[in-house]
């Protein structure tokens, strides 16, 4: 398995804080914390597969942005390209369906959450731009 699989995620900012996921118990990565988004389907943009992922996940209607930060990792059982970008969210009521917790974690905080590693570049960004 060469090939990373490519991934998104959603950097959701209100009030210096910053939205965030933590998987589920039965996850492959166990109870980490990560930006919510998912892989993308063939024939998807990045952002039609962030737009998709966070109505399925999270409920929400999002409009995607600009592109912040990429990050690969290669895991000992996949590898993957996560392509982050800005978003905010435009409608609906923040649902949990495939995670087991969210927080509006302040940025300046972040660092105190147990995160994937391919998303800890993009938090150390964050923590550094702010």
């Amino acid at each position: 398995m060469n090939e990373f699989i490519q991934v998104t995620a959603a950097i959701i900012i209100e009030n210096q804080r910053v939205l965030i996921t933590q998987r589920t118990s039965q996850d492959a990565l166990a109870e980490k914390w990560e930006f919510p988004g998912g892989k993308i389907e063939p024939g998807e943009t990045p952002e039609t597969c962030l737009q998709r992922e966070l109505h399925e996940e999270l409920g929400i209607l999002a409009d995607i942005q600009e592109f912040y930060a990429a990050s690969k990792y290669a895991y000992s059982h996949f590898k993957i390209e996560l392509l982050a970008y800005k978003a905010t969210i435009r409608s609906g009521q923040l649902t949990l369906h495939t995670h087991q917790a969210y927080r509006w974690a302040p940025i300046r905080n972040l660092d105190q959450f147990d995160f994937s590693e391919a998303d800890k570049p993009i938090v150390q960004r964050l923590l550094y731009t702010l």
